[in-house]
């Protein structure tokens, strides 16, 4: 990407839009283009083809989405499929007309399969049933690949697909219902610290195992990618590392400083039983991450501490 060029990033405001714009900034780029939720309605067609028609963004980071946990998927099942849907059609399309050069469209590891053989391959892709309690946002999101394969063999267009795994990091949601695992414990040990409670309840059995990648790693490898990767298909980016849940809740508690006990209500859903990105596709390009989880978990809670001094109300943004 020339340092001039003029790169969209949609869902800057997000944790993982924010982590894009910081890293494309400091690469030196100065002709970011961004808009808030209020200012630019992605689920709306027209103003989204207004908007590219007027801004003519050369490059696309579409990290735009509506995002949530367990319980937040489970509860908005229809929002989630049709406001992702809605979002990536339009921004994809409006790329198309537009004539953008290039466009990374960013997905999620619940794509694959529940069952499918660990660590998840690109190649399992569609080979079997996905987790129920997140599969309409799945579905949005294959469907997210697909249509960036479908333009790119239809109209040529170098839209490419990649695939974070559970990400954490500065900006993360933190809300007590609709955040996901790793910033809903930072939130949760951080407030029986503060309340001086014994015990801590962690939802499941504590042994589904999960791979977690600071935000800013993401960004640095989505932006390598834009630089250097231009085939279908799509890409995993994670560490190629995990950790078993209850292990994550014992991190989690060091590192807030909580001396209480942590319990298991196995009553509650566990999800899928491992998800481990096999990045042996990202390594033989080029690209590895560098900030490890207990080293990653200290700066989301400084972060998460920054938040709660301002007196933010992060919500699941869109």
């Amino acid at each position: 990407m020339e340092k001039g060029a003029k790169i969209y990033i949609a869902g800057h405001r997000g944790m993982v839009g924010s982590a894009i714009v910081r890293k494309l900034q400091a690469e030196g780029y100065q002709h970011l283009i961004t808009r808030t939720s209020s200012e630019l309605d992605l689920r709306n067609q027209q103003q989204v083809q207004d908007f590219f028609a007027r801004e003519q963004p050369e490059y696309v980071f579409l990290a735009a989405a509506k995002v949530g946990g367990i319980v937040a998927n489970n509860t908005y099942r229809g929002e989630f499929l049709y406001d992702n849907l809605q979002i990536q059609n339009n921004i994809i399309h409006a790329s198309y007309l537009q004539g953008v050069k290039k466009l990374m469209f960013l997905g999620s590891s619940c794509i694959y399969p529940k069952l499918a053989p660990q660590p998840l391959k690109e190649a399992y892709l569609l080979t079997g049933l996905l987790e129920e309690t997140n599969e309409p946002y799945a579905i949005a999101k294959i469907a997210g690949i697909k249509l960036c394969d479908a333009y790119r063999a239809q109209y040529g267009c170098n839209y490419i697909s990649v695939m974070p795994t559970n990400l954490y990091g500065y900006n993360d949601n933190y809300h007590p219902q609709n955040s996901h695992v790793l910033p809903a414990m930072i939130r949760r040990f951080h407030e029986a610290k503060e309340q001086g409670l014994q015990e801590v309840v962690i939802w499941g059995t504590g042994t589904p195992r999960r791979e977690f990648l600071f935000a800013d790693d993401l960004a640095a490898a989505c932006y390598y990618l834009m630089e250097h990767y231009n085939e279908p298909g799509l890409v995993n980016i994670g560490t190629g590392e995990d950790i078993s849940i209850r292990e994550l809740a014992e991190l989690v508690s060091q590192v807030v400083g909580y001396e209480g006990s942590i319990s298991l209500d196995t009553s509650k859903p566990d999800g899928a039983p491992r998800k481990l990105m096999d990045v042996s596709k990202l390594h033989e390009w080029g690209w590895h991450h560098t900030i490890e989880l207990p080293q990653g978990i200290q700066l989301a809670y400084q972060d998460f501490l920054l938040k709660q001094r301002e007196g933010s109300n992060t919500t699941v943004l869109v």
